[in-house]
């Protein structure tokens, strides 16, 4: 199903249809600030299982959680005052904060270093689709193995339509991933420069 959604008043009725489709294990690709995402529901084992299926994703791969805002994002990552106040500065935004993760994250998602990525998009399809699911969406973005990202969703109905429940399309996205900093350890590492401004790692 390719769904065609209003990215800045996105539709009540076609946020409760997909939030159903995630509740009952189904995938949908939908919009973030950086890329399109594969997304599920971060309690439903199937659903999980068949993202790291279709990205070829090994198990202790880092899965990335689409959280509300940081009072949500506080329930699934130990959030450490400093961690806290980068992520408040940066957040919503183009980044994946990697935190330790807390015993309300699913096993199959937790790395063996027990650490879980932490995402709150600058967008607004994103957002909604979290808070009517009432907790987190597993994220992962639109890129098959040996592929670019993918950023027209009319394109990834026709490649992936058979894989996924529903695609929902708000317009091309210019794929550019987020930023990647591990706030894991003793202090702030960057692991990737994607989209997010780093310049703040070097004011702290």
């Amino acid at each position: 199903m390719l769904l065609e959604v209003n990215t800045q008043n996105p539709e009540k009725r076609k946020i409760k249809q997909q939030a159903e489709l995630l509740r009952d294990g189904g995938i949908v690709i939908y919009p973030t600030d950086t890329t399109y995402a594969f997304g599920c529901d971060m309690y439903n084992k199937h659903g999980v299982e068949k993202i790291l299926a279709i990205k070829r994703m090994p198990r202790n791969k880092l899965l990335s959680l689409v959280c509300g805002d940081l009072k949500e994002a506080s329930q699934y990552g130990f959030l450490e005052n400093s961690s806290y106040k980068i992520m408040k500065r940066c957040l919503p935004g183009p980044y994946t904060f990697i935190l330790k993760a807390t015993k309300l994250v699913p096993r199959i998602m937790v790395t063996k270093r027990k650490t879980i990525g932490i995402r709150i998009p600058d967008n607004r399809i994103a957002l909604d689709l979290v808070e009517e699911l009432g907790h987190p969406i597993i994220t992962a973005s639109v890129r098959l193995e040996g592929e670019e990202i993918m950023g027209e969703p009319w394109d990834m109905h026709e490649r992936l339509g058979h894989l996924v429940d529903s695609v929902l399309d708000a317009g091309i996205i210019l794929p550019y991933e987020s930023s990647v900093v591990d706030l894991s350890g003793d202090s702030p590492e960057v692991i990737r420069e994607g989209k997010g401004d780093l310049d703040f790692i070097n004011d702290l």
